[in-house]
């Protein structure tokens, strides 16, 4: 756990050995807190067996405020758990994010806690009543703070409703300003306006999941997108994508629907053009998901608003055949497995570790016939890291328990990433007109952080800390 000098101590609760379960606390010199994000642990990070996942070990009793960057399950999901302790504070977080979390929720409950109805219905509403929906770029105060605390979101372009928070201290002398990066977007991702550039701050907690590396080039993902399926897709077989339901699988539709705006006469398959070609959205929630940013198209960027006014619709096109009970899940398991009908399936989860693309990966991984490919980060522990790391070599992989040999194609495109790659994250901190005294690297892999620390340090970033 990683502190800092008064008037405030920062207090970290996740996302320090890894990438998941993120959850800082701002400890005030009043003894009151504020909580950014308070995120659910998976794979590798989670508890072993026996020990709950939801667990929150920290005194909650002068928590003034939750602070949510966005509404991944890694920086949300211990939220009813938190709830469940007492905490009946305010929830900030953006107006898009606040439509949306509740779906969430309502699906993490279900999948992970129970499936009382009316139980999980006065969780959300409770939930609900604690929402506090602020619009980017303005100045929030939070009550029953010392020294005073303001808030305020700016636009992350991570997925919809994102945000990266700063906080202001309205101490005697100059205040001092903080910055939570949440996890930041990359430039030109579908649909989502680009990272808002920030004006500065003393201190920065900034994520480094891509903090070693850096991505393909954006301009040329719809080109890889397009080769890679058309490549797949001559073997007359599946494309499977694991796709998180919020942010990834409504990039990669409307970047199908552009593929098939342009090239819908041309062959995707041997004699079957692209505008036969069936892309199956599988998975309720990220349907719901997908349905919601439509819904919310007012904060789309100018390109896809500039689509619809065109006639176009980029997340509901005629192509798109979107599966909903599971029977009918089933069902298309066993046809796509049987048959030689070329498709492209998008199926939640994205890492692998349980939802509908399970079952199809337990149908299909054994045969050459069929491809996965990967589009965004694996996590260490988790099924889809096994494939991405062992598929190429004809290794195996664990589903439910069962070992499933790895015959399948394997492919990963890096350009999709919702995550700023290294060179993004530098820039964030260097283009800051008032550059931070300190940055402190939280959610990414060990080796992630080394590597961004000394990009950071050669910048000129007088001092780097990792928790």
């Amino acid at each position: 756990m990683h502190t800092t000098p008064t008037p405030y101590h920062l207090l970290h609760h996740g996302a320090i050995d890894g990438v998941t379960g993120s959850c800082h606390e701002l400890r005030l010199a009043d003894g009151s807190s504020v909580l950014i994000d308070c995120g659910l642990f998976q794979g590798e990070e989670a508890p072993p067996p026996g020990e709950s996942p939801h667990t929150i070990d920290f005194p909650i009793e002068r928590l003034r405020a939750l602070l949510v960057t966005h509404i991944h399950i890694d920086h949300i999901g211990r939220l009813p758990y938190l709830l469940a302790a007492g905490f009946k504070g305010p929830i900030y977080c953006s107006e898009a994010s606040a439509a949306l979390l509740p779906l969430v929720l309502e699906d993490a409950l279900r999948v992970g806690f129970t499936r009382d109805k009316k139980l999980i219905e006065r969780v959300v509403a409770q939930i609900g009543s604690q929402l506090q929906p602020l619009p980017y770029n303005q100045w929030q105060t939070l009550p029953a703070t010392d020294p005073p605390l303001k808030i305020r979101l700016q636009v992350a372009g991570h997925i919809l409703g994102s945000a990266y928070i700063e906080l202001q201290l309205e101490q005697q002398g100059a205040p001092q300003r903080l910055l939570f990066s949440g996890d930041l977007g990359s430039p030109d991702t579908p649909l989502l306006p680009d990272p808002t550039p920030s004006e500065g701050a003393d201190l920065v907690v900034l994520e480094s999941t891509y903090g070693d590396r850096n991505h393909e080039p954006r301009s040329s993902r719809q080109q890889r997108l397009r080769q890679i399926a058309e490549h797949a897709l001559s073997n007359r077989g599946t494309i499977l994508i694991p796709a998180f339901s919020i942010g990834r699988t409504q990039e990669l539709l409307y970047e199908l629907e552009q593929i098939i705006h342009h090239h819908g006469d041309q062959e995707a398959a041997p004699g079957l053009p692209w505008d036969d070609i069936e892309i199956i959205l599988d998975s309720p929630l990220a349907a719901d998901f997908t349905q919601g940013y439509r819904r919310l198209r007012d904060h789309w960027d100018r390109e896809a608003k500039s689509r619809v006014a065109a006639g176009r619709h980029p997340l509901a096109f005629e192509q798109l055949l979107t599966i909903g009970d599971h029977s009918t899940h089933l069902q298309t398991v066993d046809y796509l497995t049987r048959t030689a009908r070329p498709a492209i399936v998008i199926a939640a989860s994205g890492m692998c570790a349980g939802g509908r693309i399970v079952n199809y990966l337990k149908a299909m991984l054994g045969d050459p016939r069929h491809d996965i490919l990967f589009t965004g980060y694996q996590a260490r522990g988790t099924p889809g890291r096994a494939i991405q790391q062992y598929g190429p070599r004809g290794g195996w992989v664990e589903l439910e328990g069962k070992r499933y040999p790895i015959r399948a194609a394997i492919h990963t495109l890096g350009g999709y990433s919702a995550h700023a790659d290294q060179a993004g994250l530098v820039r964030f901190i260097t283009t800051m007109p008032n550059r931070p005294r300190q940055v402190v690297l939280v959610h990414g892999d060990n080796q992630a952080k080394q590597q961004l620390a000394g990009k950071l340090s050669e910048a000129g970033i007088e001092k780097v800390t990792i928790p």
